[in-house]
């Protein structure tokens, strides 16, 4: 039987001709990534283990994201515990305030990932790099100080699910509709400990932010990863910006999947998840009667060029809603610098937004819009569990930046092809 694309990444990393699903493997490493809340964690343990060295200092990428810049005096603590590990061990790939920006958007824009690597993470949201052609998944601490000693890593072999994509998306419907209506359809934990392969001739109508967006959530369906094939779209991205020549691999025509799922995405429309779960979709049609106070659009998940460019293109030359708070952050610096180059900043600005630096900050209730008690807010983020964002009697609605936008205009969750 041929092997996934998943399997054949993990078989040579591990040096093996073959692997199967349910199999324990030993691989090699390319990248180990920490965040200014992990990281400390792993270093403690590293220390505690009494290594003294890390495997490649090029290998090994530190960002501080998620209270950066430091929004108290312990986020400060842990940071500089970072920046000291980092300056000791010489860490390449040491990202801090003025060069920093979400780790997720970060390492593709920088060419850290690349396809065909093997990348872990201690953050969840570390399969974000399937859709570069490589397999990434997040871990505990504990393994990321591991990782970062030896550059190697335990893993079970994933099965698979298989889901072949045709047709393209309609006008303002993006790459997050279409992950959360996966995850609508099989659930939190329909992909539980399983590789989410994504096929078909609609692939290729995929921008690379689409995809990073998709493989970005592959964790709230229960993912071990999410995994794009390498083609034309894939190549053009990567040239010139990778730090290491990609490796490029293909599926076996008789791999096994457990599940094939076929998307007509022509048929897709803009989706929300409601509280307090992911899969707890609904179109966007029909939350008109739902008000919010507040609007994030950003986030490792949605912060991306493309994803400023449609909150621009329905806010330009409006004004949001009376009583709603609007926060945008671009993820990372080059695209902060992007938006105002062209222009989007003002814009976003003069229809009553503000716009942060890069920071992780209000998806996981750290800082820069933290909700109170029955406030309700439409966010690019991607998790909407009790209290994620604030109070735990406050609820978060997940949504494309374009449903977040419309939605600023006119005070309630509302459908993009409607404004």
């Amino acid at each position: 039987m041929g092997m996934t694309l998943t399997q054949k990444i993990l078989a040579h990393h591990a040096g093996l001709d073959q692997v199967k699903a349910g199999q324990l493997i030993n691989a090699k490493l390319d990248i180990v990534l920490g965040n200014d809340i992990t990281t400390p964690v792993a270093i403690n343990e590293f220390e505690k283990a009494g290594f003294d060295g890390v495997f490649d200092k090029n290998r090994v990428a530190i960002v501080l994201d998620h209270f950066v810049p430091n929004k108290d005096i312990k986020s400060a603590t842990q940071s500089k515990q970072c920046r000291e590990f980092a300056n000791k061990y010489d860490i390449l790939n040491f990202y801090d305030v003025g060069q920093m920006g979400i780790e997720h958007a970060l390492l593709p824009e920088k060419g850290i990932v690349t396809a065909g690597d093997c990348v872990i993470g201690a953050d969840s949201h570390t399969c974000t790099y399937g859709a570069l052609g490589a397999f990434s998944t997040g871990v505990g601490s504990t393994d990321m100080a591991a990782g970062m000693a030896t550059g190697m890593a335990w893993f079970k072999v994933p099965a698979a699910i298989r889901f072949v994509l045709t047709g393209s998306l309609p006008e303002r419907v993006s790459g997050k509709d279409l992950i959360l209506s996966i995850i609508g359809k099989i659930g939190v934990d329909g992909a539980l400990y399983k590789s989410m392969e994504f096929t078909g001739p609609g692939v290729a109508s995929l921008s690379m932010d689409d995809r990073l967006c998709i493989c970005n959530m592959a964790i709230e369906a229960g993912a071990k990863n999410g995994i794009f094939p390498v083609d034309d779209v894939t190549k053009a991205y990567l040239a010139g910006r990778s730090q290491r020549e990609p490796v490029y691999y293909e599926a076996d025509p008789d791999a096994e999947y457990e599940q094939t799922i076929e998307i007509d995405l022509s048929q897709l429309v803009p989706t929300v998840s409601y509280p307090h779960l992911p899969e707890n979709t609904h179109p966007a049609s029909e939350g008109g009667s739902i008000k919010i106070d507040q609007v994030v659009i950003g986030s490792c998940t949605n912060g991306r060029l493309e994803d400023m460019e449609a909150a621009y293109n329905i806010l330009k030359g409006k004004h949001i809603a009376k009583g709603v708070r609007g926060i945008i952050i671009p993820a990372t610096m080059a695209v902060y610098k992007e938006c105002i180059l062209r222009g989007w900043t003002e814009a976003f600005i003069d229809a009553g937004c503000i716009v942060s630096t890069p920071t992780c900050g209000p998806c996981l209730g750290g800082y820069m819009g933290i909700l109170a008690e029955g406030e309700r807010c439409v966010s690019t983020t991607n998790r909407n569990f009790v209290g994620r964002m604030g109070h735990v009697k406050s609820e978060v609605y997940l949504a494309s930046p374009a449903t977040a936008a419309a939605s600023a205009l006119t005070g309630c969750i509302t459908d993009p092809r409607t404004v």
